[in-house]
């Protein structure tokens, strides 16, 4: 007789929380509207998951992670196939790690965390007081006061711009570097074909 009531009480609570997930799942805001995104971005700040919110910044910011990633390859794999040590052993550490990254997320995490960037966000972001909408652009203003400028994007998802300018100087920088890397590849292998008799 007893364990009835204890049933009933473990179905109506599984009911409960069961109706509650889909409530939210069902009003949770797109990622189409610069509220959804933010939400999805804070999200994923409290998970400690940088990669998980790359979706969620400008295309400006995506491609610039894409090109630090390909230009530390391939600066990375002349540095091996053609430095002398110590310079090869100590500018393939200094690229070893971007180098690895497999994609634009994998760069922008790790950019994420050597910037400190999420204790950053961490400390600043917090409930949607309000959205301002002006053509592409918008601003996300939070409860504590901070504004996050997002940009929409071509397939519809808005993207936090917060990040975009460091990450292009990053892309710009790691373009020339691999140019003069490539250059000093070049010369160090005319020395060594030069060398041998």
């Amino acid at each position: 007789m007893t364990r009835r009531p204890i049933a009933y009480a473990a179905i109506g609570l599984v009911a409960l929380l069961g109706g509650w997930f889909a409530y939210s799942w069902l009003t949770y805001p797109s990622d189409r509207t610069p509220e959804g995104a933010y939400l999805r971005v804070m999200s994923a700040v409290n998970r400690d998951q940088p990669e998980a919110f790359f979706s969620y910044v400008e295309t400006a910011a995506q491609h610039a992670c894409f090109t630090v990633g390909q230009y530390r390859r391939q600066a990375r794999e002349r540095v091996l196939a053609s430095y002398p040590e110590p310079e090869r052993s100590r500018l393939a550490a200094k690229y070893e790690k971007v180098a690895a990254a497999t994609d634009g997320a994998d760069v922008f995490a790790l950019y994420a965390r050597e910037r400190r960037w999420l204790d950053r966000l961490r400390k600043d972001m917090s409930g949607v007081r309000s959205v301002e909408v002006s053509g592409e652009r918008a601003t996300v203003a939070t409860v504590q006061g901070t504004r996050y400028p997002f940009r929409k994007r071509d397939n519809g998802i808005w993207g936090l711009t917060l990040f975009t300018a460091t990450l292009v100087a990053e892309a710009e920088k790691a373009a020339r570097d691999a140019e003069l890397i490539a250059e000093a590849a070049d010369d160090y292998e005319r020395a060594g074909r030069a060398a041998t008799p």
